[in-house]
């Protein structure tokens, strides 16, 4: 059943526009509190967002639905969404919530939801909140005598600098490397920057004076070309471009070439199976990752689980199987050593230590295999349903005979826009862009005659 406020990664839309709207962040503030409210223990919910000027607002509706449930609020302004979970465990809190849309403009806002564990909210979790969204609230409220404080957390900022220092191992240090950051004029702008000057390097530093509306705007991992000539222009050994919220990455090597998800899993994965601390005999991604990496792994003995999109799927896979190291080609890594959901800044630390050590540069170390062709568009579906026309599934079906084993064929509505995706991918490129416009002409026109 289709729910109607969660997509793939909490609650998300355009600011002051349903769903994203103060009442509605003030009942889920009401709603979670509700749900969280266990035990006879003072309860605490900690609130991070990113720079989006809406955050004012919805941070302040949520602290008022909290309250108003009885429990205590720890307000801790800008920080990455990794560095959310880490102090919901921290600090002990029954609950984490994260205001972001992270890499989306600063248009749009969302919602995101840790449970005491530090883990994105259960599909189950998710609807017993919506449930109670749409129901009368008021018997929720606590009495005068019991409704929550709120208060502004001071020092979170050093506490998760170190957090992603102590990943580094230990024989490594960042000295006589020149790096490139661009924090996306996001969450991450202050303490990236100075998690990777502590740890030696010689940083400069784009994307870090956010005014609420220039999150991810031409930059950010959405944007890696502008660091890319960033990178160029100050002779950078790396490039370091994090999204709005901090919680994914994408790499710029010293020629200024980009390097995406699945390159950084690969590299990561080799250096920890060679050193022992790879379980899982391999690592999880999703259907979106490149048919290049799922080859090379096999290459290496290693496996390549798949999950659909969304990095809590893959987190939910690593924890019931036991892999410590999982992503999205997008840049979400995912190292369950070292956190519960993706982290931007401690992906790119893995990735410099194997740099260091290894004595190569970057575009050695980083192009650990030849990605598949890979095409992706959207056709945009604002209502209907054109997956389920007699044309469009037997276009599907014809595609699918037409790539047999030499490819792949992946059609998803999107999680978090009113999107269809279509992608494709094979050896042949030039099969794989017919049949991609072929589908996209089909669902568009099932779109308009719906």
């Amino acid at each position: 059943m289709k729910r109607k406020y969660f997509g793939t990664d909490g609650i998300r839309g355009q600011s002051n526009m349903f769903p994203m709207t103060p009442d509605l962040a003030m009942r889920v503030g009401i709603a979670v509190g509700t749900i969280f409210r266990r035990g006879a223990h003072r309860h605490r919910v900690v609130i991070g967002k990113d720079t989006r000027l809406s955050g004012y607002m919805l941070e302040n509706a949520m602290v008022a639905g909290f309250t108003a449930a009885g429990v205590d609020a720890f307000v801790l302004g800008p920080i990455p969404t990794p560095a959310v979970a880490m102090l919901t465990r921290s600090l002990r809190a029954d609950i984490g919530v994260m205001i972001s849309a992270s890499h989306n403009p600063y248009q749009d806002n969302g919602i995101k939801l840790f449970g005491p564990d530090g883990y994105k909210l259960s599909d189950e979790i998710e609807s017993q909140i919506e449930e109670l969204l749409d129901q009368d609230l008021s018997n929720q409220l606590a009495r005068a005598g019991d409704i929550g404080r709120a208060k502004r957390i001071d020092g979170v900022h050093d506490r998760y600098i170190e957090h992603a220092k102590r990943t580094l191992p230990r024989d490594v240090t960042l000295k006589g490397l020149r790096v490139a950051i661009d924090c996306a004029n996001g969450a991450a702008y202050k303490v990236a920057p100075a998690a990777l000057w502590e740890l030696g390097a010689d940083v400069v530093t784009i994307g870090a004076e956010p005014n609420g509306k220039n999150i991810n705007l031409d930059c950010g991992s959405t944007h890696p070309e502008t660091l890319s000539r960033k990178v160029h222009e100050v002779r950078a050994d790396i490039g370091i471009a994090l999204d709005g919220d901090a919680d994914r990455v994408q790499l710029v090597d010293e020629r200024g070439t980009i390097i995406d998800g699945d390159q950084l899993m690969a590299v990561i994965a080799d250096t920890w199976a060679a050193d022992g601390l790879l379980r899982g005999k391999g690592i999880v991604a999703t259907v979106m990752s490149n048919l290049g990496l799922e080859r090379y792994l096999k290459g290496r003995k290693l496996s390549l689980q798949r999950t659909k999109v969304g990095d809590r799927y893959v987190v939910e896979h690593m924890r019931e199987h036991d892999f410590n190291v999982g992503g999205e080609q997008s840049g979400h890594i995912v190292l369950s050593d070292f956190g519960t959901t993706g982290d931007g800044l401690v992906a790119a630390l893995q990735v410099l230590a194997a740099v260091k050590r290894s004595g190569k540069t970057v575009s050695e170390v980083c192009h650990r295999f030849e990605p598949v062709p890979q095409i992706l568009k959207n056709v945009r579906v604002m209502t209907g349903k054109p997956l389920e026309d007699p044309q469009v599934r037997q276009a599907i079906a014809d595609a699918e005979a037409a790539l047999a084993k030499s490819g792949r064929l992946l059609i998803r509505p999107s999680g978090t826009e009113p999107l269809i995706r279509v992608m494709a991918e094979g050896d042949d490129r030039g099969q794989i862009e017919r049949i991609v416009d072929e589908l996209v002409n089909v669902i568009g026109s099932a779109r308009s005659a719906a």
